[in-house]
């Protein structure tokens, strides 16, 4: 469905297909034509050099006097007067099919595997359809992800969209591949399925996704768009959105639970900054064109649960910030419209914990309602809470230890340095391959708990630390 389509009450069938020979400008992946047909937003494009090689492209801009094409393969090789634009007068599509789970493509959804793409069940508009806020169903069920941290004081819920937060250097690659490794919806929900979809990456961490499915067998049930570095960087733009339209086929057509991977969204906005900045657009906030919040919002907002329809698209957005800064556009409104953040620190790093989320300013909006007795267990929600604010005040005790030193410290205050200490060697911090059920990391809870008198406890019930406490 296009929006904006200027073609609306024409006859189609004499515009479409259309094609034009000879640009009038070519800046970077943008190419510009004068003296075309009204076409529409968004439309696709087949463009040919002088040597018959074809590209395909998307309308970006549109005018009475000039349009604007984005080449997603580049422009490289391309000529003024040799240049041949063919305007199709459809959105741009991918043919889905549920055979390109265990398949690994490029951004655009073409096979770089060397086998040949499975016939399409369906053609869908990459840019979705969209979705009446009233049919959305508020998600509920809870997904174990194995790792402790965020199982335990992060839950990530069925149909949410749970971004991370990271810095260069940091192991979200290796977090990643874990999650998509062992992220399972418990209840018997069985029929799981992965689309991982990696931006601007090396091609050794485009081999390290491959071989860490391929090893564990888990391949078979992930879906993987690989735009690498060397790709054009244009190619970026539209990873998330093949992405996102194979996932809601899997979801909504298939009745799948999907998880959605994107990583790394900084190296999207980067590219819309450089597409921003070609067009000689009013940058805002770091050079970001002004509309960066709605155009993440687009592909946030396509996850969650249908009424009526028995899969789900639940996202993980991994975000590098730059130079760790919490405050940097990308991740601030990233947070503004997603259902929480885990939050990566490079201190916690140092010290060789893994993976190193600080739970303080990690958060997860929709974990209230996913937890509890018939969905995790009953005491999760006070174990939580307890786990949050006494290491929260282990924060404190390390800050005035570091002033008057550790031997002023009081023997309560040495008791809450040594939770802290279990608290990220052992609860936290686990191994890469460490698969962890909700009982195990809720006992190790309760276990770290136990390193402090009984009389600190006051976020739990008596019932529960009769029945868990010391044990």
């Amino acid at each position: 469905m296009m929006r904006n389509n200027p073609l609306v009450g024409l006859d189609q069938k004499l515009v479409s297909g259309r094609e034009y020979v000879g640009a009038s400008r070519i800046d970077g992946p943008l190419v510009y034509m004068r003296n075309t047909h009204p076409v529409g937003y968004g439309e696709l494009v087949e463009c040919m050099d002088s040597a018959g090689i074809r590209r395909t492209g998307q309308v970006l801009d549109t005018s009475d006097s000039v349009v604007v094409v984005q080449l997603f393969e580049g422009t490289s090789g391309l000529t003024l007067p040799g240049t041949r634009m063919r305007f199709m007068g459809e959105p741009l599509t991918l043919d889905v099919s549920e055979q390109m789970l265990g398949r690994v493509m490029n951004g655009l959804g073409h096979p770089r595997d060397g086998a040949a793409l499975p016939k399409g069940e369906e053609e869908l508009d990459v840019n979705g359809l969209p979705v009446n806020p009233t049919a959305r169903e508020y998600p509920r069920d809870f997904i174990q992800t194995g790792i402790s941290v965020i199982d335990g004081l992060t839950t990530l819920i069925q149909g949410q969209k749970l971004p991370i937060f990271s810095g260069n250097g940091l192991p979200h690659n290796q977090l990643a591949a874990q999650i998509a490794r062992q992220a399972k919806v418990r209840g018997g929900k069985s029929d799981f399925a992965v689309v991982f979809a990696a931006m601007g990456v090396k091609y050794d961490v485009a081999r390290f996704f491959i071989d860490s499915f391929e090893e564990t067998g888990v391949l078979d049930n992930v879906a993987l768009f690989l735009s690498l570095a060397d790709d054009p960087s244009i190619e970026r733009t539209i990873t998330p959105r093949t992405a996102l339209t194979l996932a809601e086929h899997l979801a909504f057509n298939k009745g799948k639970q999907v998880l959605v991977i994107l990583t790394d969204m900084t190296n999207y906005c980067e590219s819309l900054r450089e597409i921003s900045t070609l067009r000689g657009e009013i940058p805002s906030r770091k050079g970001y064109p002004g509309y960066l919040y709605s155009n993440l919002a687009e592909l946030y907002e396509r996850s969650g649960k249908i009424t009526g329809r028995d899969g789900s698209i639940t996202q993980l957005p991994i975000l590098t910030m730059p130079n760790d800064d919490i405050g940097h556009p990308i991740p601030d409104l990233t947070g503004y419209i997603t259902e929480g953040q885990i939050v990566f620190d490079r201190e916690m790093y140092g010290r060789g914990i893994y993976p190193p989320v600080n739970g303080l300013p990690s958060l997860s909006r929709l974990m209230k309602d996913g937890i509890g007795e018939g969905m995790t267990r009953a005491d999760h929600p006070h174990l939580a809470n307890q786990l949050f604010a006494s290491y929260s005040h282990v924060k404190d005790v390390r800050n005035l230890a570091s002033v008057i030193g550790e031997e002023e410290l009081t023997s309560l205050d040495h008791q809450y340095m040594e939770f802290g200490d279990f608290f990220e060697r052992k609860f936290v911090s686990q191994a890469f391959t460490e698969d962890r059920s909700i009982e195990e990391t809720l006992d190790l809870g309760w276990k770290a708990l136990g390193h402090l008198p009984a009389e600190e406890l006051q976020r739990v019930t008596d019932q529960e630390l009769e029945e868990h406490y010391g044990r």
